[in-house]
């Protein structure tokens, strides 16, 4: 491929002079994982400021540097804002492409989704997706910046906290498709309420040009909201969900250890296929990903034969295999990169799934779910009866708000409670035994990875 950038492109973005003359492969943020040809862009934050680090980026390769002050002896752009400037390169980068565009947004599966629709696209053209989550203010843009100019599909996708800040990202990558996977009471620290999530959700729809494409979950409970803004924004709305009335049903989906089959229809035709992780929201959002696909121009069956190489993120359904002290091996089911009660539920129901090993057991850790406002105690203490309801054999919690969960659940299926999720990881590591499966899932605060390192490691 051509270089990303030169010095002249940049500085015609960034309306000042070229300063030297390079070109990059690269636009990073972080000078540590600065590799050569990379253009590094010194971003100030309440921790940290990037100008501290412009040396040492060039020292490992960098070409030019984005910078609000002169520092070092390199190449470098200087702006006022360094973070503006990084979003007038985001607005360069598309302006310039011709890639078709789908952004993805949804208060749960919204990473897996972008994920699928990125998997799928790979198969039938150079494709462009934004990195793990970076999905905010700064992730945006700097995955719009990375934006290749072959590019044929890119996927983004964009997340929030707080009222008001998708619609200036979707604005910046200005999709022709946009996906909603579902809205649910997530971030409800700073809305009155789920309807006040759904209109944030919403506006995503603020960047798709008249006649894009809003695809929508028919089942969930905001639709109607979200189709009317979608029909405001004058988008043509497609659905996806269990349902008759959806343009792309799902039929059933049948999981085995290594993932699911799923049996569909995209309007009204007969699709077969299987995604390389188990469990149904994953056949649930793959259907809003082929609907995707459709409104993108691209090829429905090749996309869901693409699924099948689809394998879970991270801290988002991951499976490992942990040894034992005794020599026995136990499942973990790596869920610790997020939680909300509707991720929680779904990961509950994997596991109930799987069938455990000799006298092994179905056991699952919750860290604190956050930002889920005044209710939180009662949202977690609620998922007592999920647990209950799918024979989950034990379940050991972390943090303040777990314990109204602790509580809530039977006498039998309690397991150990801690403060901190350091804190259980002796008594856990102590609790295990040969053939047990442990799903551990949490909110980022909660700091669940804390476990799931310690447990991969097989150290107590």
């Amino acid at each position: 491929m051509s270089a990303l950038w030169t010095a002249r492109e940049a500085a015609a973005a960034l309306g000042i002079a070229p300063s030297g003359d390079w070109s990059a492969r690269n636009v990073s943020t972080d000078s540590r994982a600065i590799e050569p040809g990379d253009l590094f862009v010194a971003l100030v934050g309440d921790q940290f400021d990037g100008h501290d680090f412009v040396d040492g980026a060039f020292a490992k390769g960098a070409v030019a540097a984005l910078v609000s002050r002169a520092v070092g002896s390199g190449p470098q752009l200087l702006v006022g804002d360094t973070l503006e400037g990084l979003g007038r390169l985001a607005v360069a980068a598309r302006d310039r492409s011709a890639a078709r565009i789908a952004a993805v947004t949804g208060s749960v599966g919204k990473t897996g989704a972008k994920e699928m629709l990125a998997l799928a696209l790979r198969d039938q053209g150079l494709t462009h997706a934004n990195v793990g989550n970076l999905n905010n203010h700064i992730g945006a843009p700097l995955s719009l910046a990375r934006l290749p100019r072959e590019a044929a599909y890119a996927v983004f996708e964009l997340g929030m906290n707080h009222p008001g800040e998708i619609a200036p990202l979707s604005r910046m990558v200005r999709p022709s498709v946009a996906l909603i996977t579902n809205v649910e009471p997530v971030h409800l620290e700073f809305f009155e309420n789920e309807q006040g999530i759904a209109d944030e959700k919403a506006s995503i729809f603020a960047g798709v040009p008249a006649g894009g494409t809003a695809v929508l979950n028919r089942d969930n409970r905001h639709f109607n909201r979200l189709k009317r803004h979608a029909d405001d924004a004058g988008l043509t709305v497609v659905t996806f969900g269990a349902g008759e009335l959806a343009d792309f049903q799902l039929v059933s989906s049948l999981d085995d250890v290594d993932g699911v089959a799923v049996k569909a229809t995209a309007r009204g035709r007969a699709l077969s296929y299987r995604i390389g992780c188990p469990g149904r929201h994953w056949a649930f959002n793959s259907l809003a990903v082929l609907a995707a696909i459709e409104a993108l121009g691209a090829d429905v069956d090749k996309a869901a034969a693409s699924l099948a190489a689809m394998t879970a993120p991270k801290g988002r359904g991951a499976i490992k295999v942990i040894a034992l002290p005794d020599g026995g091996v136990a499942t973990l089911i790596d869920e610790s990169y997020n939680a909300s009660p509707a991720a929680v539920r779904a990961a509950i129901a994997v596991l109930a799934r799987r069938t455990p090993a000799a006298t092994g057991r179905r056991i699952f850790v919750l860290g604190d779910m956050l930002e889920l406002g005044p209710t939180a105690a009662d949202l977690h203490a609620g998922l007592a009866e999920d647990f209950t309801t799918l024979c989950i054999d034990r379940v050991h919690t972390v943090g303040r708000l777990s314990l109204s969960l602790h509580k809530a659940l039977p006498e039998a299926m309690r397991g150990i409670h801690a403060a901190k999720s350091s804190e259980l990881i002796d008594p856990l590591w102590a609790d295990l035994r040969p053939g047990d499966v442990i799903t551990v899932k949490g909110s980022l605060g909660a700091r669940m990875g804390v476990v799931v390192a310690a447990l991969t490691a097989g150290a107590a």
